[in-house]
This record gives C-alpha cells, sequence and structure tokens, in this order.
C-alpha cells in the first residue's frame, strides 16, 4: 500500500442522545434500530458537526455510516453534507446486538451478569459479546483499506456509530488486550475520537477513552494517543 494515499484524519463519532438514553424501556416497544434521536441528540449532533468541520479544514470527506436510526439522524444533523463526497451505509458498524424486543428486567440481570463475567466475553440472550463485535469490526478494516487504495480518495474519513463499536475498532486497531478494553468508558454522546496520522504514517489518537476501573496500560497501549 502507498502510505501516503492514507487520510490525514480518522474521526469516529457516537450518535446523539437517543430515546433511549431517557427511558430504557422503549427496547420493550421499539426496534433497537429504529429508536430515534431526541431533540437535544440532534442539538449535540450539530454542535459536533461545526468542530469537524473545523477539524476537516472544509475538505471532502468519506463517511461510513451505521444503518441505525439514531447514526443515520446523527449524520443528517451534522451538517456536512457538502463536504461528503464518498458515503457508505456500513452494517458492521451497528450497535452491539443485545436481542429484540428487549425485557427491562431480564437485560439488567444480564448487565450484572456482563460486569461479573467480562464486557469483552458475555454473549447476550439472543445477541452478541464485545468478541463478536469486535469480529465485524475486524472485517470492516479490511474494506476501510482496500477503499485507502483509491487514488481519489479524500484525505478525511469519518464513522458515525455507537460507542461500544468505537472503543471496540480502536481496540483493533491499535492492538489493545482485552484487559484494558475492559477498563474504559463509552464516549459521551455526540463525543469523537480521532486518529491523526503522524509523519512516521502511523496514528496517535487525539484523546485516550476514560477509564472506569484502574488499569496501568503498557507501553504500545500508552503509545496510542498523542
Amino acid at each position: 500500500m502507498d502510505l501516503s494515499r492514507r487520510p490525514l484524519r480518522i474521526a469516529l463519532i457516537r450518535h446523539g442522545e437517543s430515546e433511549a438514553n431517557l427511558d430504557k424501556t422503549i427496547f420493550e416497544r421499539v426496534p433497537d434500530h429504529a429508536i430515534p434521536l431526541t431533540p437535544h441528540g440532534h442539538e449535540q449532533a450539530a454542535k459536533a458537526g461545526r468542530e469537524l468541520r473545523e477539524l476537516f479544514e472544509d475538505e471532502p470527506v468519506r463517511v461510513y455510516v451505521s444503518p441505525y436510526l439514531r447514526a443515520q439522524q446523527t449524520l443528517d444533523s451534522l451538517g456536512l453534507d457538502d463536504l461528503i463526497g464518498f458515503g457508505c451505509e456500513e452494517p458492521r458498524l451497528r450497535e452491539q446486538d443485545w436481542a429484540n424486543y428487549q425485557d427491562t428486567a431480564d437485560i439488567e440481570q444480564q448487565k450484572e451478569l456482563r460486569d461479573r463475567y467480562g464486557h469483552f466475553f458475555y454473549r447476550f440472550t439472543d445477541g452478541e459479546s464485545g468478541s463478536d463485535v469486535y469480529d465485524r469490526v475486524s472485517s470492516f478494516l479490511e474494506t476501510m483499506h482496500r477503499d485507502f487504495e483509491n487514488p481519489n480518495a479524500p484525505r478525511n474519513v469519518l464513522l458515525v456509530s455507537h460507542g461500544l463499536t468505537m472503543r471496540l475498532f480502536c481496540m483493533r486497531w491499535f492492538h489493545w488486550s482485552v484487559r484494558f478494553f475492559e477498563t474504559l468508558r463509552n464516549p459521551g454522546n455526540a463525543e469523537t475520537r480521532v486518529l491523526l496520522r503522524q509523519p512516521d504514517f502511523r496514528y496517535k489518537l487525539d484523546r485516550p477513552f476514560e477509564q472506569w476501573t484502574h488499569y496501568e496500560p503498557t507501553e504500545r497501549e500508552r503509545s496510542a494517543w498523542l
């Protein structure tokens, strides 16, 4: 691969505040993929869009977006349509599958089990484990790298996705350990992380993920961010 074709920036953004962030029982009535943003979620996305426009220096962007409604609405509210030269709905960037219509009490019990068992390996009944999402993100990375080879590929890439998926993307990209991943918090709604290309054509995160429990990253894990 010609390393000079690698994008200058790969930005990841979590969807804005959704109805499920305010009412967990909505999963009993509405499919996860059909849950919309709240008005505040649209405002969060619009603010993030202004910041991303500055980051992208008003240059073209290739976008990959989860097919979930809240991610699609986040992309719309970013206000970057004039910059998006290439756009692609990418099912492999969807949220972790937890169930179909969910039983709220059962999911809360499973969350407690997951906390004891481990977020990466615990598989929800009728759903996925974190390791399942890791595998599909790995498959997506192969596609993304092939897209880099296009001589007309934009210098900016944007992924509009979900908190867990963002963490697992970075875990796969930077080869973080499962133990380190287990300590990381999701970014907030409409929060970003940006992989910035360095002079040696490698990438570093603009800032680390917050940790919810203590773990001292290895030197390689610490080297992932600026």
